[in-house]
């Protein structure tokens, strides 16, 4: 039988036995829109139109800008896809762009009150994202180079991000 720390004459180093992070940024959207494209041959389709938005770190603070675009793909399990592009800008004129991926279920009931617009507790459900950001920016190079996971948190005009740099 094996153990989390090792596997059949592989032992694992302790560096890889956690996951560290550091706090990135938090992060509000807007979404003015959803264009339900409907049933595709591809996914059960709609597609968040995200018009502005803030984040805001230690290391960084900023707007988001442009029109970004959150394509929602709904699967026949209950859980949404997201696969999302965003520009971020940052106080001192930075241009960031940010992609992200993420899943979000929970009981039927509660994924039912989010569609309407309520408030629900964020721990009733699982709202999980990764993302990667690419930047010409000398300030902000070392983005290029990390991965960030993040939780969520939909409100009824879009959602709320706490980002985190895996270390």
């Amino acid at each position: 039988m094996t153990t989390p720390q090792t596997l059949p004459s592989i032992a694992i180093p302790q560096a890889m036995l956690e996951v560290r992070t550091r706090p990135l940024f938090a992060m509000r959207l807007a979404v003015d829109d959803v264009v339900v494209v409907g049933e595709t041959p591809a996914a059960n389709r709609r597609i968040g139109l995200i018009s502005a938005g803030r984040f805001e770190g230690d290391r960084l603070s900023g707007a988001v800008i442009g029109s970004g675009a959150d394509w929602q793909s709904l699967r026949s399990d209950g859980a949404v896809s997201l696969d999302v592009r965003l520009q971020l800008k940052t106080d001192d004129g930075a241009l960031i762009a940010m992609t992200y991926q993420g899943l979000r279920h929970g009981p039927r009931e509660v994924i039912e009150r989010l569609a309407k617009g309520e408030g629900v507790d964020p721990a009733a459900y699982y709202f999980r994202i990764t993302a990667a950001f690419e930047t010409a920016s000398d300030v902000y190079g070392w983005m290029n180079r990390i991965v960030a996971i993040g939780t969520g948190h939909r409100l009824a005009d879009g959602p709320i991000y706490n980002l985190f740099e895996v270390l």
